[in-house]
């Protein structure tokens, strides 16, 4: 299993792309994993004959876990770098009695060759001895005891919201957790997947701040307008980031984060967008979107969006930026409380566009318009409710004139 992200431990083997057999290809794509960001190919290292596949579809595997074993000849492993070529013919024809291990760049011990024992592969330590990879935090009282038992358990505060504590003033008592454990294994369960596992602890790690959340209701009738006249068509989402960056620019420090007593600002206005997947939500990354025009972004924006559902966004794709952009408009939804990712302090949701009356002084009457309420949560540290409204309010000011964008 190679290393597949600069934080990636493990991968889950999602599908055998060969079997054993199998003539394959140097570089040619013979598994497809699941990181907890992405889906990604394992390529083989040179070509020859799959001998033997040693993993299970739908289990984990740790980074340099064996995988498969390819049987391949002296000429293909040569060409491919995995061993050097004989410095003459004398060094090639050595005792054939011992095995010359001299140009070899790893080798293999016969005691150390293993079969599908998953005992034998290497194992993934989670942060949490015993349980899941997440860190834990205090954010109530914890007896010495009760904490030792959800540390073995790989457990943290946030799974305690469902026990009703009968210790003083409403504590966790290590009964009281002993007895929400033995209710859980009577229930149904599925494993979390690694994506799962990685926003739930970025959730909990974005709620240690104070974060507040505010509406403003903006109409983007041109919007949708602008939008039918263009060939391709920039996605809605796309527009709010837009005006979300030029908003920023004018005032870096709204989207910076507070460190000590300093706020720091943003070097780049790079801001992501929400992509939902199976099981969660993958952020990919649009750069300096403040001194790009609508138009150079729409590409850009659409190959983006569709290696996200298909789960091919490469971790430089999903760098941090300084703010998100989710439009959760298509699935109906009104009003939100989104909640941005630890290492941003805006998060802009776009709901779902209605028609509203509107009154038209120029008319001297009620008219239609489409409107959405736009919300914007933020780290309460930084800004306030004003300074947020007022960013709002300028978004709706530049999504007025979206053929300036």
């Amino acid at each position: 299993m190679p290393q597949l992200g600069e934080a990636a431990a493990e991968a889950k083997i999602v599908e055998a792309l060969i079997k054993a057999g199998d003539t394959i290809e140097a570089d040619q794509n013979i598994f497809e994993v699941e990181t907890d960001k992405a889906m990604m190919e394992v390529t083989t290292p040179c070509g020859g004959t799959v001998e033997q596949i040693v993993v299970e579809i739908g289990e984990s595997y740790a980074v340099g876990a064996t995988l498969a074993f390819l049987e391949a000849t002296e000429e293909e492993a040569i060409k491919t770098g995995l061993i050097n070529a004989p410095s003459s013919e004398d060094d090639a024809a050595e005792d054939d009695d011992e095995e010359n291990t001299d140009h070899v760049h790893f080798a293999v011990k016969e005691e150390d060759v293993i079969d599908s024992s998953a005992s034998q592969q290497p194992q993934v330590q989670p942060t949490v001895e015993g349980g899941l990879p997440v860190p834990i935090r205090a954010a109530v009282y914890l007896s010495p005891r009760l904490r030792h038992r959800m540390e073995e358990l790989g457990l943290n505060e946030a799974d305690l919201a469902g026990i009703a504590g009968s210790g003083n003033g409403g504590r966790v008592t290590v009964d009281d957790f002993e007895r929400f454990m033995r209710e859980i294994d009577e229930h149904k369960t599925t494993a979390a997947s690694p994506m799962r596992i990685a926003v739930a602890d970025s959730m909990r790690r974005s709620w240690t701040r104070p974060l507040a959340t505010v509406t403003v209701p903006i109409y983007i009738d041109k919007v949708l307008a602008h939008r039918k006249k263009q060939d391709p068509k920039p996605g809605v989402t796309l527009y709010a980031m837009r005006a979300l960056a030029i908003a920023i620019s004018e005032n870096t420090a709204v989207a910076g984060r507070l460190i000590g007593n300093r706020i720091v600002h943003p070097d780049a206005i790079n801001i992501g967008f929400a992509v939902e997947v199976t099981d969660g939500v993958l952020v990919p990354i649009m750069r300096e979107l403040d001194g790009k025009s609508l138009d150079e972004l729409t590409k850009p924006y659409e190959k983006l969006v569709k290696l996200g559902q298909d789960r091919k966004l490469t971790p430089d794709m999903m760098e941090a930026g300084i703010a998100t952009v989710t439009n959760v408009g298509p699935f109906g939804i009104t009003s939100a409380t989104p909640i941005p990712l630890p290492e941003q302090n805006l998060l802009l949701g776009l709901m779902a566009g209605e028609a509203h009356p509107f009154y038209d002084r120029e008319k001297g009457e009620f008219v239609p318009r489409v409107r959405s309420n736009f919300i914007l949560s933020f780290d309460h540290r930084i800004l306030d409710g004003g300074a947020a409204g007022r960013l709002l309010q300028r978004i709706g000011e530049l999504l007025d004139k979206p053929e300036e964008l």
